[in-house]
């Protein structure tokens, strides 16, 4: 991404980061990459030999003037040959335009189009240049983000906490795209090849974190991938929609999936929002298996949509965490419960069902510093 030009520190206080569980689902928590733009010129900049994505910049918009980067398609084709997973993102300098941040989108997706496969990132990079209107510019990123998945991308949203706070919504953009947040905070500008979690920027909803602008000696951005979404696009591929055939035994309109796997009795159409008319993220034929990255996450309830076999629409919340059996659920409890595995913190275990770190300490009578022990069971 473009080069920050403020170092930031976060002030939270240390704690224990959970390293990523096995399964394909979540293959890539924990990798990591850099981003590249111009200043990394015609051959981009490597970061270590077990990196395994990148973010590249196709070019942005300043205020409606748009900068192609002609350094672009040759990074492609550098990251390409180094088994790189590639990602975009756009720099989104549209104040509080949303008009201005759907001709970006619409300007560089065909470019992306022929770069990236469906459902990799585009991470939209909104770091200067905001309106005095906070709505106006959440809506201008939400427009941007829900145009980026009418194309079938994985949208994001880039930028550092403290210019968030002040002129974004963010709570508006999670809630419509759960772990979307690609947020950039660094300890200092020394070389730093891994995160250092004691200056991580608590806030909730993110999925990527660039944790250093000299990820290599004489600078290079490092991000980490906190929940596998560098998987999307390669991992799982959007699908078209599959309408079933007609079964007369068949009982319409059920909410339910088992082992992870949607029964062959149903076409899943995973939306990126709450709304009946938000975006499709992915399709998921009878069979398939569900990839949990493609669902969103409210207040720990995974939720989706399917079309059942009379053809209808149906809004599934199916109260599972990812990771766990699905299996068919007519009512969702108030209260779930979590054992703690080793290596587990507030924060990891927060993360992963994706609900606030302090409100979960909380509900079970601690704050995020208190300890806790391996085979404890606790609530959310």
């Amino acid at each position: 991404m473009t080069k920050l030009n403020k170092l930031v520190v976060a002030t939270m206080a240390a704690f224990l980061f959970a390293q990523a569980s096995t399964g394909l689902a979540q293959a890539a928590k924990g990798d990591q990459g850099p981003d590249w733009s111009k200043y990394q010129g015609y051959s981009g900049k490597l970061g270590y030999a077990n990196d395994k994505f990148v973010l590249i910049q196709p070019g942005g918009t300043y205020g409606g003037t748009y900068i192609d980067q002609l350094t672009y398609q040759s990074q492609v084709n550098v990251a390409k040959a180094n088994g790189l997973k590639v990602h975009h993102y756009l720099w989104y300098g549209v104040g509080g335009s949303s008009e201005l941040g759907v001709k970006a989108v619409d300007r560089y997706m065909p470019r992306i189009q022929s770069n990236a496969p469906k459902g990799s990132i585009v991470a939209l990079d909104y770091e200067d240049g905001a309106s005095g209107n906070v709505k106006a510019n959440t809506d201008a990123v939400l427009a941007g983000m829900d145009r980026v998945a009418s194309y079938g991308y994985t949208p994001m949203y880039y930028s550092y906490k403290p210019f968030t706070l002040a002129h974004i919504d963010y709570r508006r953009i999670i809630q419509r795209y759960p772990n979307s947040l690609c947020i950039a905070a660094y300890p200092n500008y020394s070389v730093t090849p891994k995160p250092n979690y004691a200056v991580f920027p608590s806030m909730d909803g993110i999925g990527i974190w660039q944790f250093t602008s000299t990820y290599t000696a004489g600078g290079l951005d490092g991000n980490v991938d906190l929940t596998g979404i560098t998987d999307n696009g390669y991992s799982k591929q959007p699908s078209k929609p599959v309408t079933p055939p007609s079964n007369n035994n068949q009982v319409a309109n059920q909410d339910y999936a088992q082992n992870g796997t949607f029964t062959t009795n149903t076409t899943v159409n995973v939306r990126s929002g709450i709304a009946n008319n938000s975006p499709v993220v992915a399709t998921y034929a009878p069979g398939e298996s569900l990839n949990y990255n493609h669902i969103y996450i409210v207040n720990g309830v995974v939720k989706g949509r399917y079309t059942s076999y009379s053809g209808q629409t149906r809004y599934a919340s199916m109260g599972y965490i990812p990771g766990e059996s699905f299996g068919k659920r007519s009512t969702i409890s108030d209260n779930h419960t979590y054992t703690i595995k080793n290596g587990d913190s507030f924060w990891s275990i927060a993360n992963m069902l994706g609900i606030n770190m302090y409100s979960l300490a909380a509900k079970n009578g601690k704050n995020i510093n208190s300890t806790i022990y391996s085979g404890q069971i606790i609530l959310y």
